[in-house]
């Protein structure tokens, strides 16, 4: 799923809601996000055990600090950061490793006959494969800005650094992942229809 801008009037209703125990706009938020703060733990830790339970975390810190939240924040923003740092910290207590294994968390068109689905799940495969192998600060600024379509800024707010640092992360990132996968950059870019 690609980022989506929420009306931010509706955003700040929801974020008050929720500061007043609101269930129906808690469940909005849950709705909004959940999926999408799935898929970027998943991609990002390669482990669906280990993403439930940070995705689980997240939520647990969004009803815990939520009634603390300056009225201003910007609920998507807060979401990652928690599940990205959840991460960070997951990776230096536990010195998590990679796990092998596809989690077909791609996107793609259905097959049409038993030969393209066998090379969509190849190529998918390739994908994970190439994506597991970046540096955890590249995989997560390409999950952050390629996959989720999160705008540059945002995903460097995220991450704590500049928006310079984050789109310097991307480029990298798309290099890297391109040279492992056997295309240029432009290759990339042409696939993705950026």
């Amino acid at each position: 799923m690609r980022y989506q801008c929420v009306d931010r009037e509706v955003e700040l209703a929801l974020l008050r809601g929720v500061q007043a125990g609101d269930e129906v706009a808690f469940d909005a938020v849950y709705v909004a996000f959940n999926a999408r703060l799935f898929g970027f733990l998943a991609r990002l830790t390669r482990r669906r055990d280990v993403a439930e339970d940070l995705l689980e975390e997240t939520w647990l810190r969004f009803v815990r600090h939520a009634a603390r939240l300056e009225p201003d924040t910007q609920i998507g923003a807060w979401l990652f950061t928690v599940a990205r740092n959840l991460h960070v910290s997951y990776c230096r207590t536990r010195h998590a490793e990679s796990a092998g294994g596809h989690l077909g968390l791609w996107p793609v068109r259905a097959a049409e006959s038993p030969f393209e689905s066998a090379a969509q799940t190849q190529f998918q495969e390739r994908v994970d494969a190439a994506l597991a192998a970046l540096p955890v600060t590249l995989r997560e600024a390409i999950l952050l800005v390629g996959v989720e379509g999160l705008p540059s800024a945002e995903a460097a707010t995220i991450c704590g650094i500049s928006a310079d640092a984050m789109r310097q992360r991307v480029r990298r990132g798309r290099m890297l992942l391109a040279g492992r996968l056997g295309y240029t950059l432009g290759d990339l870019r042409r696939a993705s229809g950026a």
